[in-house]
């Protein structure tokens, strides 16, 4: 962009306050977000004051990144199929546990649509993050995980954790073999996670616009797209507008959803 970029990473309630941030900036261009749909489309859903309103204080300017979750297991369940996995879930209902990265996390809603979907009845146990929850998934205190390839590939790899499916309607690049959720006997069902750029409300047009052709540019290098393809990232081109209408799309989804399993902030 022929200028220095000053990366600030802002942690707290999962990338909210980083949001929050953002929606106070000048709208000139100079201050931008990367987050993801947790910040997004899912905790506004389950706060009763949000930080700010995702339609009025932010403005999108291009989804940076696309990726699936995989449904992963401990060793101990008598499981290679999610059809098995649902069976042995209904046939032990309130007995299995599933981690999450927090309350509100991607992989709490995540686990709460296959929930959902299935109509089993899993335990929820919240960690702060990813390391220690994928420490007791292998040593079987809690038996299920839903999360990003990274987090479990390589203990996948190694035979010590089970992976059933990928949550996205397509298979991943780089492990074909995985099944899709969808084609496993639940049609329809789709969870993508996803990361975007985004600018102050009122931004002009013609810097959202100006950005958005940069973003898409590089992504399109082979070095970036090479990089992203490894860790089964995808890369849509897409218009503000086109983004924009998607984070509406999310946000009423996720809505719907927290509303029916009276999900609730802790």
């Amino acid at each position: 962009w022929g200028t220095t970029v000053a990366i600030d990473n802002v942690p707290g309630v999962g990338g909210a306050v980083g949001v929050q941030r953002l929606s106070k900036a000048a709208p000139d261009g100079y201050t931008l977000n990367f987050c993801g749909n947790g910040a997004l489309t899912i905790l506004p859903t389950l706060q009763n004051k949000p930080l700010y309103d995702v339609h009025k204080d932010i403005a999108p300017i291009g989804m940076v990144l696309a990726m699936p979750s995989i449904l992963a297991v401990n060793n101990d369940i008598p499981v290679k199929t999610v059809q098995e996995f649902i069976a042995y879930a209904k046939q032990n209902p309130g007995k299995i546990n599933y981690a999450s990265q927090g309350n509100g996390s991607v992989s709490h809603i995540g686990t709460e649509i296959f929930k959902q979907h299935t109509g089993t009845e899993l335990v929820h146990v919240p960690y702060k993050g990813s390391g220690q929850a994928i420490q007791d998934v292998l040593a079987g205190q809690v038996q299920v995980f839903i999360t990003t390839p990274p987090s479990v590939m390589g203990h996948v790899q190694n035979g010590k954790l089970k992976a059933l499916a990928v949550t996205t309607p397509q298979r991943m690049k780089s492990m074909p073999q995985i099944p899709t959720v969808a084609e496993s006997g639940l049609p329809g069902f789709s969870y993508t996670l996803w990361g975007g750029l985004f600018a102050p409300a009122g931004t002009p047009t013609a810097v959202i616009d100006s950005l958005n052709k940069e973003v898409n540019a590089i992504l399109a290098t082979p070095e970036i797209k090479s990089r992203l393809d490894g860790d089964n990232v995808s890369v849509p081109k897409n218009t503000p507008a086109e983004f924009a209408d998607y984070v509406k799309a999310e946000a009423v989804k996720f809505e719907k959803l927290v509303k029916d399993a009276n999900l609730k902030a802790e």
